[in-house]
C-alpha cells in the first residue's frame, strides 16, 4: 500500500484559502485522497495509522 502526503499547491486551493494563506495537506491512499489537514503533524499521523493499519491487516 502506498500512503503519502503532499502539502496542496495554491491552484488546487479555493481562492478564500489562497487569500487567507491557509496552508492544506493532502493525504493519498493508492492515488486517493483520503484526507485532508491544517496540520502537517496531523497529515503525517494520519499516514501512519493507515499503514498501521494495512500492517496488521496483512498479518491478520
Amino acid at each position: 500500500m502506498t500512503v503519502r502526503v503532499t502539502e496542496r499547491d495554491d491552484s488546487h486551493k479555493s481562492h478564500e484559502s489562497v487569500a487567507t494563506g491557509t496552508r492544506i495537506w493532502d493525504v493519498y491512499q493508492q492515488d486517493l485522497l483520503v484526507g485532508m489537514f491544517h496540520d502537517e503533524t496531523a497529515a503525517h499521523s494520519y499516514k501512519q495509522e493507515l499503514e498501521m493499519l494495512e500492517q496488521q491487516r496483512q498479518q491478520a
